[in-house]
């Protein structure tokens, strides 16, 4: 009897594993090719007045190639107002910003000493924006030059009610497995941003570029960890779609090392345990139908789910292979420790930046399911600061 019920319990756990990482993947392409994709109404020709509004906190190191990338975007020029949110700045970027550009009518600056935490600071800069879009960026990424175009074209689509662009890493052939991990991380979450859109509509913008119509902003918790998410989600929630365009595309160099994309990743799973406990009205599939689907099965299982299966999936087969007869189980246990021992070898070699690229995906897999359950116990000791510490980037 027992044998049986860690049997059960095993092979639900792999189920779960398994389409929170593939089978979601899969099931959501099969949907769409049985119900077709969702008819886009967008309008290449639509030019509404646009606000950039870019949060840069202590970033002169690449604040004027920013500013430089932001007024070369192909948008007629007395259509697009820029705004740097430089709140809390030490490093004299306010203060570069105003003599540079203080007699630029395009350009503005938000500054002031106290620092609050991005999401405060969008909080005040959205009381400045009065154009019926804005678009946030990171003052770290550099924008494809149709980006704007690309995104504002969806909002002659009245049920579209926010616009994420593509996050992109831009990683060289010897980079680390921080960088070429992530990247591949993000590939692969492109694609399903893409049925998402296709589906439904895409469950989370991603922060370095996503735009949403003005008027629905709604004034967001200070110590929201995953605004982007919080603010997208939100508007899905009610009834608008959030699309997600690859034509607009924000690059971004990947975490300097291992070490500064692990603060990013624990940060942002305590930030989804945190949407998950302010957001309960979109588990109803009743109510919210294909929203609930994709939320439930794109982000709640990744973060809340597929993390602590793993660890149990090694246990159960432990046992199973001690307590049973023949070789599947002990095969099945000794592939899992191959799977890890290659993600430990990655580590190892990480740290002594050596690239192998056979030990990306079970390092990087590893790594980010255990930097879920690190983000867990954080949220639950009480992380509540929107302030986020800066990680170093590649340069």
């Amino acid at each position: 009897m027992i044998q049986l019920f860690l049997e059960s319990l095993f092979w639900l756990l792999i189920f779960l594993v398994f389409y929170t990482y593939l089978g979601y993947g899969i099931f959501l392409w099969f949907l769409v090719k049985i119900r077709g994709k969702k008819k886009s109404r967008f309008n290449a020709n639509y030019q509404p007045e646009v606000t950039l509004v870019i949060p840069a906190y202590n970033e002169m190191n690449c604040l004027a190639e920013k500013v430089q990338n932001s007024l070369t975007l192909n948008y007629p020029a007395h259509l697009l107002k820029i705004l740097f949110v430089t709140e809390g700045s030490t490093d004299g970027s306010t203060e570069w910003l105003q003599q540079q550009y203080g007699s630029n009518e395009r350009i503005s600056v938000m500054g002031g000493a106290q620092r609050r935490g991005k999401i405060e600071a969008i909080n005040l800069a959205m009381q400045q924006v009065h154009s019926p879009l804005v678009i946030y960026t990171d003052a770290n990424t550099n924008l494809n030059p149709d980006a704007i175009p690309n995104i504002v074209r969806h909002f002659a689509d009245a049920e579209v009610g926010a616009v994420s662009g593509e996050k992109r890493i831009q990683t060289f052939d010897n980079e680390a497995a921080a960088g070429a991990g992530e990247g591949l991380y993000w590939k692969y979450e492109s694609f399903l941003k893409k049925l998402d859109t296709d589906l439904h509509s895409v469950v989370g913008a991603a922060g370095e570029l996503f735009a949403i119509r003005t008027e629905l902003y709604e004034h967001v918790e200070k110590d929201t960890l995953l605004d982007d998410f919080m603010i997208s989600l939100r508007i899905a929630s009610r009834g608008f779609r959030v699309v997600y365009d690859p034509e607009a595309y924000a690059l971004e160099r990947p975490s300097f090392s291992i070490g500064d994309e692990k603060k990013r990743k624990v940060r942002i799973a305590a930030g989804g345990f945190q949407s998950i406990a302010r957001l309960p009205h979109l588990l109803n599939i009743f109510r919210y139908g294909w929203l609930s689907f994709q939320y439930i099965s794109h982000r709640l299982m990744r973060w809340a789910v597929a993390p602590f299966a793993l660890p149990l999936i090694f246990l159960i087969n432990l046992l199973l292979a001690l307590m049973t007869e023949g070789w599947f189980y002990p095969a099945l246990f000794i592939a899992q420790v191959g799977f890890y021992a290659a993600a430990m070898l990655g580590y190892y070699f990480e740290n002594r930046k050596l690239r192998i690229k056979a030990l990306f995906v079970p390092y990087y897999f590893s790594f980010m399911n255990w930097c879920a359950i690190l983000g867990y116990f954080r949220y639950k000791n009480g992380l509540s600061s929107g302030i986020w510490e800066k990680v170093r980037r590649a340069q």
